[in-house]
């Protein structure tokens, strides 16, 4: 047995193309805009990279992109006062900070700052609540990209029992509760969890997003199970990305499997742009795109 692949670009460019039709109808019928504003602290050589291509996409699809680079000694006041800005500015319709900040900045305190109207990251400590107590919220990037692989493959996810390997505010916790949502069975396991592989036996569906190359095994895995592998790692001496699962050995038991690089990375930046549709959607009185959020 041999698992399909999810190729997550393949689905990428399809979220976008939506996004693209949906920004297209809201300039020719509302004379309307989606804004996303990006801000980069500093110059980490990842960060830089991974703003630029959101930039990229952000044009493509038709939305404007408003970049903000500052000095990596910006002071926390300064960084305050132009998310204010943006909070205010009613082109921008999400507002994404570029994480990590250095060191000497307060994440949360930075993060908290945002409108939650336009935290299309869905790190606001009121989204987080939202998400969490089943109510409409903006939702985090990668685990909503997660589960629009799963509902693509699956269709209906009521009933099937998931784990998800990693409890990380970014990842593990929302993406439970988006599971949750969509009347999974959801056990939440990380790198402490007690005999892991009995756990991952029983799982219709795993997620892995632990941040460990390679951990999750194939032969730990009910066959026919889908996996999602969030990891991007790299491993000293072997060229390449690798995720938290080890591919040539899930791959022979896996019903379904997400590579890396190739599955879960393309979904992140293509669902901040469908949340930044969103955002402007609900910003404006205007029915949401469906398909496009949880």
């Amino acid at each position: 047995m041999t698992a399909t692949i999810i190729d997550g670009k393949a689905f990428a460019a399809k979220v976008r193309a939506q996004v693209a039709e949906h920004v297209q109808r809201l300039k020719d019928e509302h004379g309307l805009t989606p804004g996303l504003a990006v801000v980069l602290v500093g110059e980490d050589p990842a960060s830089q990279v991974y703003v630029r291509s959101k930039g990229k996409q952000t044009l493509e699809v038709g939305m404007n992109s408003f970049e903000h680079k500052l000095p990596a000694d910006t002071a926390e006041a300064d960084l305050l006062a132009l998310i204010q800005q943006l909070n205010a500015d009613p082109a921008v319709h999400g507002i994404l900070v570029q994480l990590p900040l250095p060191g000497h900045l307060d994440s949360d305190l930075v993060i908290n700052a945002i409108d939650p109207a336009k935290d299309v990251d869905g790190f606001h400590i009121s989204n987080v609540g939202l998400l969490g107590t089943g109510q409409k919220s903006m939702v985090p990037c990668t685990p909503l990209g997660c589960l629009m692989m799963l509902r693509d493959h699956h269709g209906s996810l009521a009933g099937m029992n998931a784990v998800v390997v990693g409890r990380s505010n970014i990842v593990g916790k929302p993406m439970a509760q988006l599971l949750l949502g969509d009347s999974c069975t959801v056990t939440i396991a990380h790198s402490r969890t007690r005999d892991l592989p009995d756990v991952l036996s029983r799982a219709d569906i795993v997620v892995a997003a632990v941040g460990r190359p390679e951990m999750v095994r194939g032969e730990w895995l009910k066959p026919g199970a889908t996996v999602i592998d969030v990891g991007i790692n790299r491993i000293e001496g072997r060229n390449g990305l690798f995720g938290d699962c080890d591919f040539a050995s899930c791959v022979e038991v896996a019903g379904a499997i997400t590579p890396v690089p190739g599955g879960v990375g393309p979904m992140t930046i293509a669902c901040l742009l469908a949340n930044t549709l969103t955002a402007t959607c609900r910003a404006n009185g205007l029915a949401e795109p469906q398909g496009l959020t949880a």
